[in-house]
């Protein structure tokens, strides 16, 4: 059965469309997560489906227009983070809601599409990625991996502190930039697969359940890519066998992924504790009389 699958071309484009969004929303989403953003890819995903519908309308590959208006609407999302005030909240809602009503009006005054096709950008498709939308794909998942993996040293300063990136001398509104276009790009990348209503979870909840377990940035991307990839192929598979929508199977696994690292991660923290109080008894017990400043390999770096 599973050879079956494999034969079939457009379970080919699925999972390979698949493993794209697997590797490049949680590559974005750690990113947004460190930012308390992770919301962001929502309202992106509402933004763009005025791009969709604005395919439609143009006749053209609603996947490029989507990320066109996306990146737009991310830009315009940053610089009301950045400079909006007191009225910044109502600008958000007002971009949100608009970009979901656009979309369907322009599908509707398009005469080539209706709501139904908007539903398979919204909630994904499998039969419905076609080999424009995989080149598509491509190339935008090879866009978001090369600025995540190239840039991930001053993203994770800027995403961490933007004031000490500042000092660093780091082009912080560049980079704050750079990060609200590349989360654009991705939620275009995923709505094939995901849909935009569902694509912020896969950039946030194998984040969330690699942190239960790792310290590090570096082991934390890792292990939420390695996530995201697993549950985005489990999904699609599940999808093809079971007549499941992927999108809706995709998060529910990957939200799966969460409960059982939390679950794990419990014992482990509660042993790294014991580990910890036990050494510092003995470091205490061993300890002579001392004076002044400790030796260099008592500071924690």
């Amino acid at each position: 059965m599973m050879l079956e699958m494999l034969q079939s071309p457009f379970m080919q484009r699925a999972l390979l469309a698949a493993l794209l969004v697997g590797i490049t929303a949680p590559a974005v989403g750690i990113y947004l997560v460190q930012r308390r953003q992770a919301l962001m890819g929502d309202g992106i995903g509402h933004v763009a489906m005025t791009g969709v519908g604005l395919g439609f309308l143009m006749s053209a590959n609603p996947i490029w227009m989507a990320t066109l208006v996306s990146v737009l609407g991310a830009v315009a999302m940053e610089l009301i983070r950045t400079y909006g005030r007191t009225r910044g909240d109502i600008a958000l809602a007002m971009l949100f809601y608009g970009g979901m009503a656009g979309g369907v009006l322009l599908i509707e005054l398009s005469g080539t599409g209706t709501t139904a096709n908007l539903t398979t950008y919204l909630f994904g498709s499998l039969s419905t990625v076609s080999d424009s939308d995989l080149a598509a794909i491509l190339l935008l998942a090879a866009f978001v991996v090369l600025v995540s993996l190239g840039l991930r040293r001053q993203l994770f300063a800027v995403s961490q502190d933007e004031e000490f990136a500042r000092v660093t001398g780091l082009p912080v509104r560049a980079l704050n930039l750079l990060v609200a276009v590349t989360a654009a790009v991705t939620v275009s990348v995923a709505m094939r697969v995901v849909g935009l209503l569902l694509v912020s979870a896969l950039m946030v909840v194998p984040v969330a359940a690699a942190q239960q377990l790792t310290r590090s940035f570096r082991a934390t991307y890792a292990l939420s890519v390695g996530i995201g990839v697993v549950v985005a192929l489990a999904g699609t598979t599940t999808s093809y066998y079971q007549d499941v929508p992927p999108g809706a199977t995709i998060v529910m696994l990957a939200i799966a992924a969460f409960i059982a690292l939390t679950a794990l991660a419990a014992p482990l923290a509660r042993r790294r504790a014991r580990a910890a109080e036990a050494a510092t008894a003995e470091a205490a017990c061993g300890a002579g009389p001392r004076s002044g400043r400790p030796p260099a390999d008592d500071v924690k770096v």
